[in-house]
């Protein structure tokens, strides 16, 4: 470990690692503010700590069964010459649980459902955090297998991931106030869920998209939109200023 402390290459590879783990965790960060907002305001914090702290574990839990990961590419079966593994089954049912919670979420808000008395008692605390548990499971994989491709230790790889997973804590709430109060940011954030339910799919069905692209298109949209809120802001201020 001290020798680590005084190697210029694991000091890299923990910033491009950590780096690369924030970046992966916003998939995460996304569908839990989404899935808070649906919850009691009272509930809200609560089910952000639980929900990363989960994350947090599973990709510990996942990155010290390295070998037993090795074995989630093991082909089980094929279709139509396709080898279908325990992986690809998780990366598939993954994507399909994205893609319908998405679609869900995005038809109470185009129905009004979002608008009435019971809107922010969508979901209870308990569904809330089965579900975010269960999409833990798919986004720990890619978080995973990210870490042991581009670091040697294990210690660089734990410090990396305990460190995003503090960044997404600190920035978790912010994100999530933000997401509940600007509708049009909720709908975009919906939109990138089904964007990456679909990258997922692609994957279980060994058709990798790069993530590049879909972090592209995400960036893209945000300055968009960014720029959208930003006008808006500014007609607001002139008619405040100039209500004649």
């Amino acid at each position: 470990m001290l020798d680590l402390l005084t190697d210029p290459q694991a000091w890299a590879s923990l910033l491009t690692l950590t780096v690369l783990e924030v970046v992966l965790g916003i998939d995460n960060l996304i569908f839990l503010s989404i899935l808070a907002a649906r919850a009691p305001e009272h509930q809200r914090e609560k089910i952000r700590k639980i929900g990363l702290a989960g994350a947090l574990l599973m990709r510990l839990a996942l990155l010290f069964s390295i070998a037993w990961m090795a074995s989630l590419t093991t082909v089980l079966f094929e279709v139509f010459d396709l080898g279908i593994s325990w992986r690809d089954i998780v990366l598939l049912g993954g994507g399909l649980f994205l893609l319908a919670k998405g679609t869900t979420e995005i038809h109470h808000m185009l129905e009004g459902a979002d608008d009435g008395p019971q809107a922010k008692a969508g979901t209870t605390m308990a569904a809330a955090i089965v579900q975010i548990m269960l999409l833990d499971v798919v986004f720990s994989l890619d978080s995973v297998i990210t870490a042991v491709g581009i670091a040697e230790h294990l210690e660089i790889m734990v410090l990396a991931i305990v460190i995003a997973m503090a960044v997404m804590l600190f920035a978790a709430k912010p994100v999530g106030d933000f997401v509940l109060a600007h509708p049009t940011v909720k709908m975009l954030a919906l939109a990138f869920l089904l964007l990456v339910g679909v990258s997922l799919m692609a994957d279980g069905l060994h058709f990798h998209i790069p993530r590049g692209y879909i972090y592209a298109a995400i960036a893209f949209s945000i300055t968009v939109e960014s720029l959208n809120l930003w006008v808006a802001a500014r007609r607001k201020r002139r008619k405040i200023e100039n209500p004649g």
